[in-house]
């Protein structure tokens, strides 16, 4: 059976519905030889930012020892013991234009067992500390669950052991993977990539339709040989599928990833290591909701609540290829496949609009206006309508020919 395609003619402004030359991306070409060619730049970051570094397990090792003993030295000396920190709260977070990151500023506060307000937290800390050095002792890895599950008793709630794990890092200095404390990856990735795993090599182009599921332990892992032209990031399973089921990377040299909805710290890892490694441009294919925004945000950018990690999460330069509020009359997408925005998802885009690092992209702007403008949201699914090979024969290819992205 033939593809089905809308019965009228494209009018102004809308976009033929007919494939582009097969495999042809030239827009894409043409930013992966600029990213080639260009000096690979030491990210320097501003004065007033909370720094950390990567830290191998001796050097953290003797620092948790060295911040034992100053506790220790508090103790002889009859002060109450208390933790000096770096504020994690969004008024302590600078958005940072040079690097287009978003980063955690030097504000701190001051825990102290002394508190009746802030006791229970620095004995939490106290414990997660304890944790991290055993894990580092026995050069092992823990989830974030597993902490929890360490000692239920004083943590009472995850929620309460996942602060204390998150405030672990900026008190050190340090990245989340140094600490050897991992969140449950969700993430997967399949194309044209060889990657060493724990010393076993696996190409990602054998793996099926289900790839490769990202590891946690991304310390472990080697990226060893590519030759894709680019990363594409996509926010939902049922795109992957779609992409795996024709193995799209052999007609468009890629790299497939997908974390299923919100992005977790390891499939942010591993596609910011990914472009920079192989110094190749990522572009994200997200719904055209606010969420889907947000999501490339993330990637972009980094997170409001990791943001002392944003220089190893983030993957500057990222391009959104779509779904853009634009292409919904652009593709023809009918009315019937269009969602109407609630108002949840208007006064979320209104907070987007908001960020300095939107309303410096005029066309970033622009889409956003229009999706509250007219009211109207889509998934990705929405392109099925002209078809199911439409997003890997007609969309995808349009717009890495094209360059229609923000």
């Amino acid at each position: 059976m033939s593809r089905r395609t809308p019965k009228t003619a494209p009018k102004g402004g809308q976009k033929r519905l007919t494939p582009p030359k097969q495999g042809s991306f030239t827009a894409v070409k043409q930013l992966r030889s600029k990213i080639a060619k260009a000096k690979e730049r030491r990210i320097k970051l501003p004065d007033g930012v909370t720094l950390v570094t990567e830290k191998d397990n001796e050097t953290l090792h003797e620092e948790i020892h060295e911040l034992a003993r100053r506790i220790m030295r508090d103790v002889e000396k009859g002060k109450v013991p208390s933790l000096t920190l770096p504020l994690r709260s969004s008024g302590n977070i600078i958005y940072d234009e040079e690097n287009d990151l978003l980063l955690l500023g030097e504000k701190t506060t001051i825990r102290s067992l002394g508190s009746l307000r802030t006791a229970k937290d620095v004995s939490r800390l106290f414990r997660v500390l304890e944790i991290v050095h055993e894990l580092l002792e026995k050069e092992i890895h823990a989830t974030k669950r597993e902490v929890f599950y360490n000692d239920v008793p004083l943590f009472e709630e995850q929620r309460n052991s996942d602060n204390a794990i998150d405030d672990i890092g900026p008190l050190l200095g340090t990245n989340r993977e140094s600490t050897h404390v991992v969140a449950s990856a969700k993430g997967t990735a399949l194309g044209r990539l060889t990657i060493e795993d724990s010393g076993d090599e696996i190409d990602l182009t054998r793996l099926g339709t289900g790839g490769w599921s990202i590891t946690p332990f991304l310390d472990k892992v080697k990226i060893k040989d590519s030759d894709a032209e680019f990363l594409l990031i996509v926010e939902k399973d049922a795109a992957m599928l779609r992409l795996a089921e024709t193995k799209w990377w052999k007609r468009y040299p890629c790299i497939i990833l997908t974390a299923r909805g919100s992005p977790d710290i390891a499939s942010r890892i591993f596609a910011r290591r990914i472009t920079k490694e192989l110094k190749i441009p990522a572009m994200a294919l997200v719904d055209a909701d606010p969420f889907g925004h947000w999501i490339f945000s993330v990637y972009l950018r980094g997170s409001k609540r990791l943001s002392f990690e944003s220089p190893f999460l983030a993957t500057p330069g990222m391009k959104l290829l779509g779904v853009l509020s634009t292409d919904l009359d652009e593709y023809r997408i009918p009315k019937a496949c269009r969602l109407k925005m609630s108002p949840d998802d208007i006064k979320r885009t209104k907070q987007i609009l908001k960020e300095p690092f939107v309303k410096s992209n005029a066309r970033w702007v622009a889409d956003l206006e229009m999706m509250i403008q007219r009211k109207e949201k889509a998934e990705i699914q929405a392109l099925a309508s002209h078809g199911f090979e439409f997003l890997a024969d007609t969309y995808l290819p349009a717009k890495l020919e094209t360059g229609d992205w923000i």
